[in-house]
Order: C-alpha cells, then sequence, then structure tokens
C-alpha cells in the first residue's frame, strides 16, 4: 500500500477502524499473552505495537551488573509480550549504551524497533552523535531517528534526509515533549517529508487533540506519545482513588491501564512509550494494549475521572 493510498483511506476514515486490529506483534507469543493491538506507520504501512518502552532514566544504569540483569528482564518481558518499539537518546546517560548491549546479549536486536533522537547543534556534530548512537545501539540501519527537541532541527533533517534516501535510518522524525513548541512541531510538518512526530500526550495533557493530532493523520505522519501519565502526576492524583466499574467495560484493572488506553485510543495515535524498571509494572503496560478501547463516551469519563 502506498503514502498515497493509505492517505486516502485515511480521508474516508478506515484507517480509524483498521488502527485497534488484533495482531500478534514479534514472533510467537507466550501462553497467557495479551496479543497487542497494533497501527500502521502511515508512510509505509509497516505495523507496529501500541505500546512501545521509554528507556529515560530506566535504562541508565552504567555497568552494574545487577542492575542491568534487572533492565534485562524488563526487556525480555517486552519482547516476550508483544513489544516492539524502543525509544532513546544520548541525552539519557547510558541508555543507549544499555538498550544495545542487552539487545545483543539477549539476540532480541531483530524483533526491535530501536528509535534514538540527535540532540546537538551543527552538520558535523550532529553526523558524529548520530553515529555514535548506531554503535551504541548496535543499530544499523537506525529504524528511527529523531530530531530531540527540535535542537538545531533543519540541519538534522537535513542529513536524516540524505541518510534515509542511503538507507542509514528507515524512517526520520522529530520531537518535544512540551506543549509550548507543538505550533513548532506543526510549522515542521507542514514543510518537510518526516514520518513520526513523538509528542506529549496524556488524559492530562490533550493540547495536541485540537490541531496536531489532526494534522499528523492528514499528512500520513505517525506520532509516538510521550509523558502518558504526565510525567506521574496522574498518580499522585488517582492513585488513592477505587477504580471505576467502568474500566471493566475496556479490560481495565488498574489506573495505569484506563490512561494507556486513553491514549492510545485516540486514532492519530501510533504508539505510546511509558517507561519502568520494574517487570510487574511493564506487564501491567503491556495489559494496556489488549483488548477494548474507550469510545469518545468513556473517554470523556476517564477525563472527567482525572481532572475531579
Amino acid at each position: 500500500m502506498t503514502r498515497r493510498d493509505l492517505l486516502r483511506l485515511a480521508g474516508l476514515g478506515v484507517i480509524a477502524f483498521a488502527a485497534a486490529q488484533r495482531t500478534p506483534a514479534g514472533g510467537a507469543e507466550p501462553p497467557g499473552a495479551p496479543s497487542l493491538l497494533t497501527r500502521r506507520i502511515l508512510s509505509s504501512g509497516e505495523i507496529l505495537p501500541v505500546i512501545g518502552l521509554g528507556s529515560w532514566q530506566t535504562f541508565d544504569v552504567g555497568p552494574s551488573p545487577s542492575e542491568r540483569a534487572t533492565m534485562e528482564k524488563v526487556l525480555r518481558t517486552f519482547v516476550e509480550m508483544g513489544g516492539k518499539l524502543i525509544d532513546s537518546s544520548p541525552m539519557y546517560g547510558s541508555s543507549e549504551e544499555v538498550v544495545g548491549d542487552l539487545a545483543a546479549k539477549t539476540g532480541l536486536r531483530q524483533r526491535l524497533f530501536i528509535a534514538t533522537k540527535v540532540w546537538t547543534s551543527g552538520k558535523e556534530a550532529g553526523i558524529a552523535q548520530m553515529e555514535g548512537s548506531m554503535r551504541k545501539l548496535r543499530a544499523d540501519p537506525i529504524d528511527l531517528m529523531q530530531v530531540h527537541n527540535l535542537v538545531d532541527v533543519n540541519t538534522q533533517l537535513d542529513t536524516l534526509q540524505a541518510w534515509k534516501q542511503e538507507g542509514r535510518v528507515r524512517y526520520i522524525g522529530v520531537t518535544h515533549y512540551t506543549a509550548s513548541r507543538q505550533d513548532d512541531v506543526a510549522r515542521i510538518m507542514a514543510s518537510q517529508p518526516i514520518d513520526f512526530i513523538q509528542i506529549n500526550y496524556s488524559v492530562g495533557e490533550r493540547e495536541a487533540e485540537p490541531r496536531l493530532l489532526p494534522m499528523a493523520r492528514e499528512r500520513g505522519v505517525a506520532v509516538i506519545a510521550n509523558r502518558p501519565f504526565a510525567g506521574g502526576e496522574l498518580f499522585r492524583r488517582l492513585r488513592s482513588r477505587p477504580l471505576p466499574k467502568w474500566a471493566a467495560e475496556i479490560d481495565c484493572d488498574s489506573w495505569a491501564q484506563v490512561m494507556l488506553k486513553f491514549v492510545i485510543s485516540h486514532p492519530a495515535i501510533t504508539c505510546a512509550i511509558p517507561a519502568t524498571s520494574k517487570v510487574a509494572h511493564l506487564r501491567e503496560n503491556m495489559k494496556a494494549g489488549a483488548g477494548r478501547l474507550p469510545d469518545e463516551k468513556l473517554r470523556a469519563q476517564i477525563a472527567a475521572a482525572a481532572i475531579d
């Protein structure tokens, strides 16, 4: 299916219907694992599971064998449960190196979709940093390279467009984590041939809904949602409250799952990337990628619960 075909289908509303298909994601699943919902990367049609894995802070563990063993369990469980996209950055300390080492040690590299970023100014500095990321992640080509927080964005995108043509990266994009820069993200979407944007989106941070998310669908740009728990603020607000009865209608048994299902139920969202260093929390997050999603009425109830 071509990009033009996908855009035509998006205009007809067909992609919204097809987006939540139950497709096994990432090889054979262990007994009892959920069948993750998937979304298509609009520029190619490639399928990604709707729950990914962030690495900020959590994979920044350095050489410690005990800490690395913990993150190895997280990575193995992520893939066993059908996960694929893992997101990192050179600004995340040792995260890229740890992800790369663990992916190689476990033999899981080919089952992962590796996303990272360039976070520097200047063409040569950008090239050097991206080549360093490829070495650390042991990924050549990189699946997705993003300009982190729009730093020297035009310079880095010039390089990335050339690298994509050469096959050094498969997809390119831009990121930011604050609503204050969403107008800048929109300008780049309107002027540059990018495949992905990564932005903050959660039930507590919905600024992208009126303009940015519809624009991404219209232009065939995939969307990664960072801060799906609004940086933990939603947990602090909701953790003392009992889970409403309506949570069972969307196969949720925790507030974390309710919040993640709110994010991935928006038809423009391709993948959410919660981060965790705990296997139990990872399992909980991954379960949000399976089962029923909230309709508009239930999304409104989730939003109301978050602001009460």
